[in-house]
């Protein structure tokens, strides 16, 4: 049996969010064992699996993607839509858009420490939409 519901994240800033009460409010009516797949409908917005405890983690996080994909770089042509929409799609690329989570007992199973982390690339990236697929 396949379930999807479609839901859709109001505007975040720029960053990386946890948004893992959002999800497990969202899938409050899949119950049994199976798999959750978690697609962001999005090329300048990602998700990940990471530390859930110490918000300090999500800003090095923010900090260190930066580093790595800086904006303004002169080497860039996809500039059209503002300086940070290329390095947005390149974070978007590296970091993933979906993941998938185990559901066992109509809940995810996560480790102790681990949440769900939307990563926000634009600046004013809108609302977004995310696509929940559970396979039971």
């Amino acid at each position: 049996m396949i379930k999807q519901k479609e839901i859709i994240l109001n505007e975040f800033d720029r960053g990386f969010h946890l948004i893992t009460n959002i999800i497990k409010n969202s899938i409050s009516d899949f119950s049994g064992n199976g798999l959750l797949n978690i697609f962001v409908k999005h090329t300048s917005a990602g998700i990940t699996i990471n530390e859930n405890a110490d918000p300090s983690v999500r800003y090095d996080f923010e900090n260190i993607i930066n580093k790595l994909i800086p904006e303004n770089e002169p080497y860039y042509t996809h500039v059209f839509e503002g300086s940070d929409d290329m390095p947005s799609h390149v974070k978007t690329s590296l970091v993933g858009n979906s993941i998938t989570i185990p559901i066992t007992n109509g809940k995810m199973n996560l480790g102790t420490w681990q949440g769900i982390y939307f990563c926000e690339f634009r600046n004013r990236g809108g609302n977004r939409k995310l696509l929940l697929t559970f396979y039971q």
